[in-house]
């Protein structure tokens, strides 16, 4: 997911998106430790996607005060 495709969702849905993207890390990592995990570097592409939603909500609330 890019910056910019995060940029143009409303706050509400990036939320929504994050809660997402966590259950889907939650997923991944009880996958890994079953050993069920194929794609082995979608754990970090998750986490980097959840970096970047929190990056930049907190961007919008700064920018807001």
């Amino acid at each position: 997911m890019k910056s910019s495709e995060i940029r143009d969702m409303r706050p509400d849905e990036r939320q929504e998106k994050l809660g997402d993207m966590k259950k889907h890390l939650f997923s991944l990592r009880s996958q890994a430790v079953t050993e069920n995990l194929e794609n082995l570097h979608a754990i970090r592409n998750v986490r980097r996607d959840i970096a970047r939603i929190k990056t930049i909500i907190r961007q919008d609330q700064v920018k807001g005060q």
